[in-house]
């Protein structure tokens, strides 16, 4: 029975229930915040403690994905990730919240790298411009789908704080049985582990391609760093100054508002999955740096209009700057470091998700959060475009390909 269950659409599925648990959490915050009476940065703290794990994660997976291979790797990161979304569920404190954060993270790196490798490696028609989108797409709307769902149900479900980790917990009893159930095609089955593997293959290495292909990749790895740092301010604190730009507020508006970004990211990079990568990215970054002038209007101005149109750009720098990102990877990566440039991509992106937060956190306990939020937007929009301005200038390595 088991020729009955394709491996590609089950990774996918497993990869879409991975970082929807991961993302689950976010329109919750102002509920633990106010149950447990905490500050700004404290949310913050406990954001970064979840992508601190993820990070971590991703610099140790290399080694493991090539020992154990990326089947065995991502049935472990469901598995985890199942655990850690059930602590949340049940956590009765700031202190067991955290480490149930950290258990999903460790699992979010396990899912999201074993998950990009196999369906590369799936992918049988040679396109890596698809298998690109496809895993772009593949983790944008996994993580949409979590804040939507935990918002809507937390909004009109009793005991919202446990009732909303329940559709994920559903969803991810599926995808461990379907990973059980599924037979790899001879030539990806792992080979025998080395006996000579060891603590020291599983210190933190971050993998660079050539001299040549290294501004590329950079600017590419920045994109990642911009699109997840946009999109962990909207994670962690959007339904917090959500409350001074919208007249409507709880779970259901914030979780669908954080959600729709990623959805619509989605969306933009099925659509933009033909185009040509450098101008992919270029247009992604001019959207981010749009993104954070309309945030800092927005803060006077208050408008749900102009909101709306923080969210759409916000969705359309993510997708594209995250489409040409790991478009990038793909081409200049080789079979025997695909695995590791993906990885220290995924690594940047991530940095990009905590330094900022952080600083934003401990900003908004000093002088409050809407002037904390100028500050990082500020920064943001010159950055992404210095970014683009690069990206422009970037010569194109190979005529005919799209790059």
């Amino acid at each position: 029975m088991k020729y009955q269950w394709p491996p590609y659409f089950w990774v996918c599925f497993s990869m879409c229930v991975g970082v929807m648990g991961t993302a689950l959490a976010s329109p919750l915050y102002p509920l633990y915040q106010a149950q447990w009476q905490l500050p700004p940065s404290a949310i913050t703290q406990v954001f970064v403690l979840y992508m601190a794990a993820a990070l971590t994660s991703l610099m140790l997976l290399g080694a493991i994905t090539t020992r154990y291979g990326f089947f065995k790797v991502l049935r472990a990161g469901v598995i985890l990730m199942s655990g850690g979304v059930l602590l949340s569920a049940l956590a009765w404190n700031m202190q067991v919240f955290g480490l149930s954060r950290i258990i999903i993270g460790l699992a979010s790196g396990m899912i999201t790298t074993s998950a990009s490798l196999g369906l590369t490696q799936l992918n049988t028609s040679g396109d890596t411009q698809r298998a690109a989108a496809t895993t772009s797409l593949t983790i944008a709307f996994g993580f949409g789908l979590g804040p939507i769902v935990g918002g809507l149900v937390a909004q009109w479900a009793p005991f919202p704080l446990r009732s909303a980790y329940l559709p994920s917990l559903l969803l991810s009893a599926l995808a461990i049985y379907s990973l059980f159930q599924v037979q790899l095609p001879a030539h990806l089955q792992p080979a025998p582990a080395s006996s000579s593997f060891g603590l020291c293959q599983l210190m933190p290495r971050l993998t660079f391609p050539e001299r040549t292909a290294l501004r590329r990749y950079g600017l590419a790895a920045m994109g990642a760093f911009c699109a997840f740092g946009m999109f962990s301010l909207f994670a962690s604190l959007a339904p917090s100054f959500m409350q001074s730009m919208l007249p409507w507020h709880g779970p259901a508006i914030s979780g669908p508002s954080i959600g729709l970004i990623l959805l619509l990211s989605a969306a933009t990079q099925y659509a933009a999955k033909g185009f040509v990568t450098r101008k992919v990215l270029i247009t992604g970054y001019a959207a981010l740096a749009l993104c954070n002038l309309l945030l800092i209007v927005n803060v006077f101005a208050s408008s749900a209009a102009v909101f709306l149109l923080c969210v759409l750009t916000a969705a359309l720098g993510h997708g594209l700057c995250n489409l040409g990102g790991i478009s990038v990877v793909n081409k200049v990566a080789r079979a025997d470091n695909r695995a590791g440039l993906l990885a220290t991509y995924l690594v940047i992106g991530y940095v990009g998700t905590i330094l900022p937060i952080l600083g934003i956190g401990w900003l908004s306990d000093q002088v409050g959060l809407s002037r904390a939020l100028l500050a990082f937007c500020a920064v943001f929009a010159l950055l992404a475009t210095a970014l683009a301005l690069a990206t422009w200038r970037t010569q194109v390595p190979a005529p005919g390909n799209k790059s």
